[in-house]
């Protein structure tokens, strides 16, 4: 499950283009990568049939789905309470995904500020970071790094290029670690080994002793430490700015404004 934009779990990432905006689904980060809009669709009809009125936001329902989603993938080490009460956006930004979503081209020092200027901080950026679990990524967000970087496993490296080459194939995927349909530790094992797929993941560990190195460390070690720090760092991201009261709406179909 995608955060449209670290400006609030308001629902905008599920909105579709309109004649008055170009919502974030094409957005850089987005583009041919988000998907499963069909399960939230499905989930809302359920929902309001069950309640027998739109009573429950998409946004509220895709923080549900991202946290099922988890303990689906991880076990039930995973669970955490979901704060609900959410309404949802009007609207929908392509340029302000662009703007907030760090790219993954990004380096340590433009991560940590780009979720600081969100309210969150370094301990955040690594736990949330490890929803790298799980998925897949586009040869065109990693091609740079198996072709430049040098903080990289030759034999990883070598073994992506064969199917994302320096021409064409950017929509080629390759998984974010070795186990992409199992939310675990192994995001974190395989950045000890030079071996994250993006540069952006890479640049949490670098072996220097410093505070994101530490917190590698432990998750890599320590699933249960990850896993309580996940929800408390997903609960924290998913009460940024959350629209309440007579803001916003409930929308009655996810995909569009009442």
């Amino acid at each position: 499950i995608h955060v449209g934009k670290l400006q609030g779990c308001d629902g905008s990432v599920l909105l579709d283009d309109t004649p008055f905006f170009l919502g974030e689904k094409t957005a850089f980060a987005n583009l041919n990568s988000i998907r499963g809009f069909e399960v939230v669709d499905k989930i809302k009809a359920a929902v309001d049939k069950a309640c027998k009125h739109p009573v429950v936001s998409c946004a509220d329902i895709l923080a549900v789905a991202a946290r099922d989603s988890v303990a689906i993938l991880g076990g039930p080490q995973y669970w955490y309470q979901v704060l609900l009460g959410r309404r949802d956006a009007r609207n929908a930004s392509r340029d302000a995904a662009n703007d907030n979503l760090p790219a993954p081209f990004f380096n340590f020092q433009q991560l940590l500020a780009n979720f600081q200027t969100h309210g969150l901080n370094l301990k955040d950026l690594v736990v949330l970071s490890g929803g790298h679990s799980i998925g897949l990524a586009r040869c065109i967000n990693f091609r740079d790094r198996i072709f430049n970087d040098t903080n990289i496993d030759p034999k990883f490296a070598s073994t992506l290029r064969e199917s994302c080459p320096r021409r064409g194939g950017d929509n080629s995927l390759a998984p974010l670690d070795a186990t992409p349909s199992k939310f675990d530790t192994t995001y974190y094992k395989s950045l000890l080994y030079k071996k994250g797929l993006l540069h952006s993941d890479q640049e949490l560990f670098k072996g220097d002793g410093c505070e994101s190195d530490s917190l590698v460390k432990l998750y890599s070690n320590d699933p249960y430490a990850f896993a309580k720090d996940f929800g408390v760092s997903m609960i924290k991201m998913g009460n940024l700015k959350p629209l309440t009261g007579s803001y916003g709406e409930i929308r009655y179909n996810c995909r569009k404004v009442n």
